[in-house]
């Protein structure tokens, strides 16, 4: 299924099973199909759209984008259904979430929220940024993510350098790099927004795991310190990753909380 952004661009998502429809974002360094056993999942109850975020697509000489941008592709695609979405992000596309939920939350029944890599003080990227695309513009994809991998991720530094090489090596994750140290951008370009996430009252679940790195669970107890009808929930020995590793415990809770007379 493709819809139209306000702004002309065709919006790509994947469309399957029936019901209460639920809206998966993709976190970074993906293609649009990591979330493709979670979809399965889901989809036994759910109709489940997983969209492909425009910020990781290599077929749009538009970019790089901003995550306004990307929220209005989110809008777009709930406004062409019969009713409002459940929604699901994680990682960056967490950020992109809770921006659509603060946009237009009439859009949306509930969400779960998993990790976001939202600003809540000092930039995500600030100068390790400005290094990781010059790395990349010279050729050096694997130093640009182990920069990446440094500073954003929180990894030692010895698994920073192996996670950098270990995307070069892969083709389809070296062509996602871009797109990663856009949206790593696009992410300091928006900058702290507890204010606007302290409006949302639609619930949310804000969900992390006990073993990911601790600036993860530091962002999720700022967001969830200000928004009204959140809660947050921990995952006990479970990481970022959780959604590739456990993707039935992920879809065990947004099941749990999709019923759309939750409000």
């Amino acid at each position: 299924m493709t819809i139209t952004a306000p702004d002309g661009t065709d919006v790509q998502v994947h469309d399957e099973g029936t019901g209460h429809p639920i809206v998966l974002l993709h976190p970074g360094l993906d293609d649009g199909t990591r979330d493709h056993k979670l979809a399965a999942l889901l989809a036994r109850r759910f109709r489940v759209i997983r969209l492909h975020r425009r910020q990781y697509r290599l077929d749009l000489a538009t970019l790089p984008c901003t995550i306004a941008q990307e929220v209005d592709d989110v809008l777009a695609v709930v406004r062409s259904l019969d009713e409002p979405a459940f929604l699901y992000g994680h990682s960056d596309g967490g950020v992109v979430a809770l921006e659509a939920l603060a946009a237009s939350p009439s859009s949306f029944t509930g969400a779960v929220v998993f990790e976001p890599a939202a600003v809540i003080g000092a930039p995500l990227g600030g100068e390790i940024l400005a290094q990781a695309q010059a790395a990349l513009k010279a050729g050096n994809p694997g130093r640009a993510m182990a920069l990446f991998f440094r500073q954003t991720v929180g990894l030692p530094p010895w698994q920073a350098r192996l996670a950098g090489a270990a995307v070069a090596l892969v083709p389809k994750y070296r062509r996602l790099v871009p797109g990663q140290l856009n949206s790593l951008a696009a992410l300091d370009e928006l900058g702290v927004r507890l204010d606007v996430y302290a409006r949302v009252a639609v619930p949310t679940v804000l969900l992390g795991g006990d073993r990911s790195p601790v600036h993860l669970a530091e962002r999720l107890d700022a967001i969830a310190a200000v928004m009204p009808h959140a809660t947050r929930v921990t995952m006990p020995g479970r990481d970022h990753g959780a959604d590739l590793k456990y993707p039935d415990e992920i879809a065990a809770i947004i099941e749990a909380h999709v019923d759309p007379t939750w409000l």
